[in-house]
């Protein structure tokens, strides 16, 4: 029996944010809407008021959570219904 040889090409981790983002469109923009409340909550930390900090970043973490999956929600959404529904195909 022959040997057969297996060539893996190795990829860079931006060429591999480049296909994952073709892949699936959603995700560099759940990673932007996850980007975006944690700016804005660092922006807002001086407004907190008698809030401790732990609070604070506590609701910080699952508001930016909870946008990141939102978005990626509607991108699943957004899928189903071009798959399914309108019976778009690439």
């Amino acid at each position: 029996m022959g040997e057969k040889s297996i060539y893996f090409e190795q990829e860079s981790q931006s060429d591999r944010l480049v296909r994952k983002s073709k892949e699936t469109p959603f995700f560099p923009i759940a990673i932007g809407v996850c980007t975006a409340a944690v700016a804005y909550g660092a922006y807002a930390f001086k407004n907190r008021g008698k809030m401790s900090t732990s609070v604070y970043l506590m609701h910080l973490r699952v508001g930016a959570q909870g946008a990141a999956v939102g978005s990626l929600t509607l991108g699943l959404i957004y899928t189903m219904v071009n798959q399914y529904i309108l019976n778009k195909k690439n």
